[in-house]
């Protein structure tokens, strides 16, 4: 499980460094302080990576693992690539922190909806279709709370000096070795 956990938590702490969820608990935390913010969004990570578990789970018992497998690769490969290309492009999403509700309400709201659906949900679904679903919902919360943590602490200071389109690279790359590494497992 240990290995679930690991795997869950590399790619999904890489993939979400400098992500949309971070910037939401960066400037919530700026108005409303950090410990609400970090909570609703904590809760809102726990819930998105319970969905994204058990619909992996229930896939990986009834697709063939072949098919899985296939799936999970193109993902990973899509997202790095997907990644990549818009690496140099503006993001134009705009968060309005100017909303007066309770700041645990206004983080849970924000960090939900926006990751609904997002890359990290859909690579946890993959990642349970094929390992552990415990270590996987375990790694990727994991790895969500700490980089809500890290945009609220450290957030600002980080995007200041380290230009966004680096940390779009990364991740990319980030996703297309995990793509490499499962079709080696795969094919290999």
């Amino acid at each position: 499980m240990i290995e679930h956990v690991l795997n869950a938590f590399g790619l999904v702490f890489l993939a979400e460094l400098g992500d949309k969820s971070q910037i939401v608990c960066m400037t919530l935390a700026a108005r409303y302080g950090a410990r609400p913010v970090v909570a609703g969004a904590v809760l809102a990570f726990a819930l998105l990576n319970a969905v994204g578990v058990l619909v992996g789970a229930a896939v990986g018992a009834y697709v063939p693992t072949s098919v899985v497998d296939l799936v999970v690769i193109a993902l990973f490969a899509g997202f790095g690539l997907k990644a990549l290309w818009s690496a140099g492009e503006e993001d134009d999403e705009d968060v309005d922190a100017t909303d007066n509700r309770r700041p645990f309400a206004l983080a849970f709201t924000m960090t939900f909806f926006s990751e609904l659906g997002d890359k990290t949900q859909i690579a946890v679904a993959g990642l349970a279709a094929t390992q552990g679903a415990l270590g996987t919902w375990l790694g990727a919360t994991l790895a969500l709370t700490a980089t809500s943590v890290l945009g609220v602490v450290a957030g600002r200071a980080l995007l200041a000096k380290v230009p966004e389109v680096w940390v779009k690279r990364v991740s990319g790359l980030v996703f297309l070795a995990f793509a490499t590494l499962k079709a080696w497992q795969r094919f290999g």
